[in-house]
């Protein structure tokens, strides 16, 4: 216990060290899991570390184990139930309870700091270290605590406003995904207004408690103003950007982890919060270089607007070619090179293993299979590398997008599975687009698309799709798993 107390920083290097390497181990399916389990194991670590630090000094010290039980439950029920299709809603709830559990340790922190600063004992504790006896009584708490007052009370403010905005800007981000919430960006003209004087306010009264701690009533006043901020940022920001979005969100909410770890002095917080919201920071970088989208824009919540497209009826009336399994079991047997773009669709249907299925019988027949896989294919980055890994898909087989569009024109058939604005052409030739200048799979070179879809309804843009209607394009309405199912069964019957 004593040597867990005294190499307590040494220990929180060992996590920190471990959480690296477990991101690094993120970076490949081979190593996922190793990266996986290297993550767990630097933060039980870390827990274990606190527990024994903290417990030490409180006596309370069964309410943590209690809440870490609960909290475990939780999570392992969650990762149980809740669908690889639900995923990206699980993450926005995750990264939302990061930002509030912040918010609420830096705040309750900070009243702890108020009520030493009334304890009549407080300069018999701080006797000796050498304080200067005119200072201020909170100060003086601060002191007493291992930490420097501008520090305390500026990274206090910092950890209430991020984590309160990441909290509501995420539940809201999960009422879109959910579709509890229209997905569509929600603009209003005093929108901007209300968006910046809520975080000029929040940011008003983190001046006030820094300039003059004892008000202690102006953490919660900037957090409810942070909190506020946190909708109006994320109102006008479309489904079609809710992955630039949640990757965004996750990078609040380790920078407001790092903030609470500088109020609370604890060293595996800001180190743990610094890497999760550098990560998230490049992530969504990356993200919007994939969607053409600015991260000014994203950061400030303000997407730019654009006109109302042609409807559904002008795109697709009388042009739509419905097609059979049958008919494209034919097409498919003289095929020397067919390429597999999947979707959301392939979520929902969880028609993975059928796809890989499907592969491995035209490879069979001396037919190449490649994947293309969009940065932002689904609700979120990487959820079709996941969905395939899943399927135990050989990852080799898994092309970016750039790879694709190099040899896509030579692709004798393009299976587009549930894939809808990552595909859609109006993102090349309409600059009136609400996705123009997004960078797509141009799966419409292909020889012939096969579009395996439950209906042309829109994606998460809410916008018609032109491939549906061209001339080398084929519609095979259906659910996915069972569309693909009846395609392998007629492949194999011919």
């Amino acid at each position: 216990m004593e040597f867990l107390l005294q190499s307590r920083n040494i220990l929180y290097v060992i996590a920190a060290i471990l959480f690296i390497l477990g991101i690094k181990g993120m970076t490949h399916p081979r190593t996922a899991v190793r990266g996986n389990m290297l993550g767990f194991a630097g933060m039980t670590l870390a827990i274990v570390v606190t527990i024994i630090d903290w417990g030490a000094i409180s006596p309370a010290w069964y309410w943590w184990v209690a809440g870490i039980v609960v909290g475990s439950l939780v999570g392992f029920i969650a990762a149980k139930v809740v669908q690889m299709t639900e995923m990206p809603e699980m993450v926005a709830l995750f990264n939302g309870s990061g930002g509030l559990a912040s918010m609420l340790v830096a705040g309750a922190y900070f009243h702890k700091l108020t009520n030493d600063a009334a304890d009549a004992s407080l300069l018999e504790r701080v006797a000796g270290k050498g304080l200067d006896a005119g200072m201020s009584a909170i100060d003086m708490a601060v002191y007493a605590e291992g930490g420097t007052p501008l520090q305390t009370y500026i990274a206090t403010a910092v950890s209430g406003i991020i984590g309160a905005i990441t909290f509501t800007g995420s539940v809201l981000a999960f009422l879109k995904l959910r579709e509890w919430v229209s997905g569509r960006p929600m603009t209003h003209p005093m929108l901007k207004v209300a968006n910046a004087t809520s975080i000029l306010t929040a940011i008003a009264f983190g001046v006030v408690l820094v300039v003059n701690p004892e008000a202690t009533w102006a953490f919660w006043a900037l957090a409810a103003a942070a909190l506020v901020c946190g909708v109006f940022a994320v109102m006008p920001i479309g489904g079609a950007d809710m992955p630039v979005v949640i990757s965004l969100l996750n990078s609040y909410s380790g920078l407001a982890a790092c903030a609470t770890g500088f109020v609370i002095n604890n060293t595996v917080l800001i180190t743990a919060g610094s890497l999760v919201g550098a990560a998230g920071l490049i992530l969504t970088k990356i993200m919007c270089v994939a969607m053409n989208r600015s991260l000014t824009n994203v950061l400030f919540g303000v997407m730019a607007e654009v006109e109302e497209g042609p409807s559904a009826d002008e795109v697709y009336k009388g042009k739509v070619k419905a097609t059979s399994p049958e008919e494209v079991a034919m097409i498919l047997e003289g095929a020397q090179r067919v390429c597999v773009v999947p979707g959301y669709g392939m979520a929902v249907s969880q028609s993975q293993h059928i796809v890989r299925d499907l592969a491995n019988e035209l490879e069979e027949r001396g037919c190449q299979v490649t994947y293309g896989i969009h940065p932002v294919a689904g609700r979120m980055p990487g959820h079709m590398n996941v969905l395939l890994a899943e399927a135990d898909v050989d990852y080799e087989k898994l092309h970016e997008m750039d790879d694709v569009n190099r040899y896509i024109e030579q692709v004798d058939v393009c299976i587009v599975l549930g894939a809808n604005d990552v595909v859609n052409p109006d993102a090349r030739t309409n600059p009136q687009s609400a996705i123009a200048g997004m960078p797509i799979i141009d799966v419409d070179k292909a020889h012939t698309v096969i579009v395996v879809k439950r209906s042309l309804s829109p994606g998460f843009a809410g916008i018609p799709n032109p491939l549906f209607a061209m001339d080398n394009a084929l519609m095979m309405f259906g659910d996915g798993k069972k569309a693909i199912t009846e395609l392998l069964e007629s492949l194999k019957a011919g």
